[in-house]
């Protein structure tokens, strides 16, 4: 089955059902929940009081990271979970089905994306009103921005998922997805200061466009046509990912 294939044979109601049984299995695994909704929370706190002599330079990198470890946990969580179904021969049971590729990657990657929203309202709210994160523009741009990373997040970890054969094949993806995006995305150094060669790597790295659209946020009053495009290419990398990710879905016997 193509990607294309996948995505028009998807329904809408079938696409619900599944959202809500991973919803339903998520509540039974509290482990799970709290790494997905406290672990931001956590190192968001964590770095205030490690910038504590220095407010400024919290704001300047506590922004950033206010998308990057939703991204990273989200990422975890989903690829691991997803690879639990398949292990277990959930996943093989859902594909004999009549159930289209493109409805469960759909039904995952909704209920994943509830969890997330769910996170970045922590997140963002726990940031700027309790940790005292000073940002120049609108709250809603920054949890947007920070939604928008987890959701990536989410859809990176259901595409690598595919790839793993067991929960440590997953976590060992994290290396070769996340950490050189991680390097990258202008977070240590400005990418126009890097090498010519990595700067133009980074130009087609997702997290690059995550940590700029965080950084348009922290110093812009208004929305911008640099955060306007930020926003899209992260939501159109998630959504391509998540293509990919039904067109790669396969029976797997276990």
């Amino acid at each position: 089955m193509t990607a294309v294939t996948a995505v028009t044979a998807m329904s809408g109601a079938r696409t619900l059902a599944t959202a809500a049984r991973v919803l339903r299995q998520l509540r039974h695994d509290p482990r799970s929940i709290a790494l997905m909704l406290l672990v931001p929370v956590l190192m968001l706190t964590l770095l205030r009081f490690v910038f504590d002599a220095s407010p400024r330079t919290f704001d300047g990198t506590g922004a950033s990271l206010l998308g990057i470890f939703p991204l990273i946990t989200m990422f975890l969580v989903t690829s691991i979970a997803t690879l639990r179904e398949r292990t277990s021969g959930t996943l093989e049971r859902l594909l004999a089905m009549p159930l289209g590729k493109g409805d469960l990657i759909a039904g995952y990657a909704l209920a994943f994306g509830a969890v997330a929203v769910v996170q970045s309202l922590l997140a963002t709210g726990l940031a700027l009103w309790l940790l005292g994160l000073d940002v120049v523009g609108s709250p809603w741009l920054l949890l947007l921005a920070a939604l928008l990373d987890a959701l990536l997040g989410t859809a990176l970890g259901l595409f690598v998922s595919a790839f793993a054969a067991s929960e440590f094949q997953a976590v060992q993806f994290m290396p070769a997805v996340i950490f050189p995006q991680l390097l990258l995305c202008g977070l240590f150094a400005p990418r126009d200061t890097m090498h010519p060669v990595l700067e133009s790597i980074s130009d087609v790295l997702p997290m690059s466009y995550a940590v700029d659209g965080m950084n348009q946020v922290l110093t812009h009053t208004d929305m911008t046509a640099d955060f306007v495009r930020d926003a899209i290419v992260v939501a159109a990398c998630a959504l391509l990912v998540l293509v990919l990710g039904a067109a790669t879905l396969r029976r797997r016997t276990t």
